[in-house]
Order: structure tokens, then C-alpha cells, then sequence
């Protein structure tokens, strides 16, 4: 083998005590990652632009770069528009209204909704009282001397009433809690589910792509109540409420 074909291998470090570093290499001399944007020069000479924030812009045509004050300026709310709302903040405490915002409709749940559980509850209260006054009845006939009195049966028979009574109450209650708001800049949504389980939806105005309401039935057309229906643009969350007074 001729020595003089054999080269030296070249060293696989780099060199960097005489600080001349390629433009993609940091201070450690390890190679940093690039793109189409930081690939390009700082300048050009003769040219009084920044070729960076032009690739960048080349390479986002469809981003529209704004810029936005630290303190941006409030919208100016009219005298009326302010009485309003806080006439709406005094009516209502529990909405969350944005400045400005006041509420144009009140929609409450029909009382046909409150047929099944309070006749339920009155059933369940009448039956339960009947078996108590027959009781007495029940005993003579049958000659059982060793149950307990009318007295013990009917003491008995009163708290059970009473959580009758108060489970009635708060279906009545709950399904009241159930409203429908529409303000000047959206729909708020309150539903009840149970005693302590509340939720509130709000879609702005704008978001809503389609918004109907539907009645079936005779009974609902001759008590004038059905459902509404909302449907929004984007993912398409469609709202409903229902039992709706006069929709």
C-alpha cells in the first residue's frame, strides 16, 4: 500500500474554539434545528425588508396577523342599555349577564309537566290513609287483638306522609327550576336536574345556525305547549327544552 494514498481521516469534531460556527450550529456547537423561515438571511443588501417575515407569510397564507392593544378599549354602553341590564341583574341574580347584556324573554316550563308526580304523591298519600282508617276495620273482623292499635298505625302512617308530601314538593320544584332565557346577545339555559345538581348552558346569538320549535298531540295543541329546539354551526350541538308555555 502506497503511504502517500492514505489520507488522515478527517476529525469528526468540530472545531469551535476559533468561534466560527455554521449559521445552523449553536454556542455548543451542536447543529440546531431549522426551517423554511429560520433558514433565511437577517437581510439583503439593497433590499429594506425582512426576509424571515416574508417566508413566514409566504408559508401562512391562509393566518391573518393582527396586532392587539395591552388595554383595549371598552365598548360604550348607552344610558337605556344600562338601565336594562341592571334591571335584569335585579330580576334575575343567578344569570350570568356580560355587561350590557339584559333579558328579552322569560320562558317557563308548562304546569302539565307537574300532572304525574302531584297526582303520584295525592295517590300515593289517599291510599296510604285508607289502609290506616280500614285498619281498625281489618283487625275487629278478623279478631288479631295482638297488632298493634289504631293510635300506634296512625302516628306511624304520619311521617310517611310527610316524605310523601316533601318528595312531591321537590319533583314540583325541580321542574320548575327549569328555564329558558333569550337576552339581546344570547340563549342561557338553566336545568335542574335534582336538588342540588344545577347546570347552565349559554350560546351566543351568532353560534346559532337553526332554531325551531314542534308540537304533537292533541292534548299539546290544546294546552298550547311543546318543545324547542336549537341547533348550532361548527360541531352541531343541538339544545332542547321541553314542556315549553306558548312556544
Amino acid at each position: 500500500m502506497n503511504p502517500q494514498d492514505t489520507k488522515p481521516k478527517q476529525s469528526s469534531q468540530r472545531d469551535i474554539s476559533n468561534g466560527n460556527l455554521s449559521q445552523n450550529e449553536d454556542n455548543t456547537g451542536f447543529e440546531r434545528n431549522s426551517s423554511y423561515v429560520t433558514i433565511q438571511p437577517d437581510s439583503i443588501s439593497g433590499y429594506n425588508f425582512d426576509p424571515q417575515i416574508r417566508a413566514q407569510y409566504a408559508n401562512e397564507p391562509d393566518y391573518v396577523h393582527a396586532t392587539r392593544p395591552i388595554e383595549p378599549q371598552k365598548f360604550h354602553i348607552s344610558p337605556e342599555l344600562k338601565a336594562k341590564h341592571e334591571q335584569a341583574k335585579l330580576d334575575y341574580p343567578y344569570l350570568n349577564l356580560s355587561e350590557g347584556e339584559y333579558v328579552i324573554l322569560d320562558i317557563k316550563r308548562h304546569p302539565v309537566g307537574l300532572w304525574g308526580p302531584l297526582i303520584g304523591g295525592i295517590f300515593s298519600i289517599v291510599i296510604l290513609l285508607s289502609m290506616v282508617f280500614i285498619y281498625p276495620i281489618f283487625i275487629s273482623e278478623y279478631g288479631m287483638s295482638n297488632l298493634p292499635g289504631f293510635e300506634v298505625v296512625f302516628l306511624c302512617s304520619l311521617p310517611i306522609c310527610l316524605l310523601i308530601g316533601l318528595f312531591t314538593y321537590i319533583n314540583a320544584w325541580v321542574y320548575m327550576r327549569n328555564q329558558f332565557f333569550l337576552t339581546n346577545e344570547s340563549v342561557i339555559q338553566e336545568i335542574q336536574r335534582g336538588l342540588f345538581s344545577r347546570h347552565e348552558q349559554t350560546v351566543s346569538l351568532g353560534s346559532i345556525e337553526d332554531a325551531s320549535f314542534e308540537q304533537n298531540g292533541v292534548l299539546q295543541t290544546m294546552l298550547n305547549y311543546g318543545s324547542i329546539r336549537l341547533s348550532t354551526e361548527g360541531e352541531e350541538t343541538t339544545y332542547r327544552f321541553y314542556f315549553v308555555s306558548n312556544p
